[in-house]
């Protein structure tokens, strides 16, 4: 956080590719936009590692997917990352591990857990187990249970978790990122299972944004239910794409960039700035949100 209050900070997700599908022209973008920014930390989506995650701490993908290729000075702050599905498929363990953190300090990985940033809370959520297809048509893939298995019981425990502490945040903003999509116009569409659980949990805590990735797009949903209002910005544009491959007449729907990009978001005490960018760091869409002036008496 800055002297004045404020946060800035990127959002990047499914990058994970070794340069490749335009990774190292949208880091190059970031670390312009971090720069002008200040930004203070960078969140990742998920899918860190492509196709099937880290094999091991010392598997050289780390090192040619992140620490080679997001080398801008502003781009050294912390990166908070959350596993996606494709993570899911190595060995998770790797990516979890503290000793991931002496090849790079930058990185900083748990299956879900509460960043408290001041005036906004970042509860990270670990999306994957959520999927059933992954445990029953999981086809020539892999999956890395372990920590999960027994599943209800597992996402059982993790609702819980996340209720309790959007519950007990005092916070000015909630914000929970995680890398499933929950309401999405793109190629993976709603994930049922996990907005079926989540969204609820979201409302009654009212929650200000959602952030994901999973679908390899920029995108901004409007949801309003009971009353509650809940923005889902998907950022999954870090490297490969897919073009034309999404619905237009989805509900609430306001933008839908089906090439690679990023975004950036800006919050005060009264005003949250999200800005979406192209490979090109051209803005694409932005729109703010806003919270009444905190008025204090003196007695």
């Amino acid at each position: 956080m800055k002297e004045d209050g404020s946060l800035s900070f990127l959002v990047v997700g499914d990058w994970g590719r070794r340069g490749s599908y335009n990774q190292c022209h949208v880091a190059h973008q970031m670390g312009r936009i971090g720069e002008k920014l200040d930004i203070d930390f960078v969140i990742s989506t998920g899918d860190n590692f492509y196709t099937d995650g880290l094999k091991a701490v010392d598997d050289p993908a780390f090192q040619e997917s992140f620490v080679n290729i997001y080398t801008a000075p502003s781009l050294q702050k912390q990166w908070y990352n959350v596993l996606g599905n494709h993570d899911y498929r190595g060995d998770v363990e790797a990516q979890l591990s503290p000793l991931l953190r002496q090849r790079d300090s930058r990185w900083f990985c748990l299956r879900s857990y509460v960043l408290d940033a001041e005036i906004v809370d970042f509860i990270f959520v670990d999306t994957t187990p959520f999927v059933e297809k992954y445990f029953t048509e999981p086809k020539e893939h892999t999956y890395d249970w372990r920590g999960v298995i027994p599943r209800r019981k597992y996402i059982t425990k993790h609702l819980e978790e996340v209720d309790i502490a959007l519950k007990e945040t005092d916070a000015r903003w909630k914000i929970v990122v995680g890398h499933h999509t929950l309401r999405s116009a793109g190629h993976h569409r709603d994930t049922e299972e996990l907005a079926e659980q989540l969204i609820p949990i979201l409302e009654e805590n009212k929650v200000d944004l959602y952030v994901n990735g999973h679908d390899h797009c920029l995108q901004h949903i409007t949801c309003t239910k009971r009353g509650e209002r809940i923005e889902f910005v998907t950022s999954g544009g870090g490297s490969k794409a897919w073009k034309n491959d999404f619905i237009e007449e989805k509900e609430g729907l306001n933008f839908y960039h089906d090439g690679q990009g990023f975004v950036s978001m800006g919050l005060t005490q009264t005003v949250a700035k999200i800005v979406f960018y192209d490979v090109f760091g051209q803005v694409v869409h932005h729109f703010n949100m806003y919270k009444e002036q905190q008025l204090h008496s003196f007695g």
